[in-house]
């Protein structure tokens, strides 16, 4: 079996993990979730930083040693990237050392991910303020990804962000889509989208990468497990 560990701010699209686990079809793969302390629910520079912290992470990381993670990721975009490319490294290297596991972030998890999936150019659509998804766009860009479009949407709490469903987020992909871009990113991971992904591939007519679904996969990749799932994306339908 391959367990796989992934601590999450608060409490809005967790229920996206048990349903991506489903989808795999792989009876061996658990993917296991612990809730850290989200802090103030606030989509905003200060707020993101301190629920990102090292404490705040470590003091989760016992429960998911205990139920057997072999690998551990931060389930949280905006809550990595907004340390920038160096600080986000950081804060990796940080929670490894405190879970004594191999660790990622859903911010490295996009940038590793858009490279499986052979593109160069993306379009960002995100549910964050301006000011916020303009940070997803600069470690973007650090990790040599060209940015051709981006589109922020205003909402400041996670728990809004939690309540969007079909509609709003076929509407937020389309609407973030970009005639240039190879593939289009929704980078939050409070944001519902498993249940949704060939649909929204369908629409687009290219590969659509969203913070839970990529963040499954590098926490597999860390794992060293390679899992197909067409119902997954053009993300989980790569070589194995």
């Amino acid at each position: 079996m391959t367990a796989v560990g992934f601590l999450y701010p608060g409490h809005s699209a967790e229920d996206d993990y048990p349903r991506i686990e489903m989808l795999l079809l792989d009876s061996d793969v658990r993917l296991y979730v612990v809730h850290t302390d989200i802090g103030e629910d606030a989509h905003r520079v200060d707020a993101l930083l301190e629920m990102g912290s090292p404490a705040r992470l470590a003091a989760k990381v016992e429960e998911l040693r205990l139920a057997g993670a072999e690998a551990v990721v931060w389930a949280c975009t905006s809550g990595s990237f907004v340390f920038g490319w160096d600080g986000a490294h950081e804060q990796v290297r940080s929670l490894a050392r405190a879970a004594g596991l191999p660790a990622s972030s859903t911010s490295f998890a996009f940038a590793h991910a858009v490279r499986e999936v052979g593109a160069a150019r993306v379009a960002v659509a995100a549910t964050y303020p301006d000011d916020v998804a303009a940070y997803f766009t600069d470690f973007l860009k650090a990790a040599d990804i060209e940015v051709v479009a981006e589109r922020g949407s205003g909402i400041i709490t996670a728990a809004e962000v939690g309540t969007w469903g079909r509609e709003e987020v076929l509407e937020l992909a389309r609407a973030g889509d970009h005639p240039d871009a190879e593939a289009v990113l929704l980078p939050d991971t409070a944001l519902h989208t498993a249940a949704y992904i060939p649909e929204l591939e369908e629409t687009l007519g290219k590969p659509v990468l969203t913070a839970n679904q990529v963040t499954v996969w590098e926490g597999l990749r860390l794992a060293g497990r390679r899992v197909r799932s067409k119902r997954l994306g053009t993300l989980f339908a790569t070589r194995e």
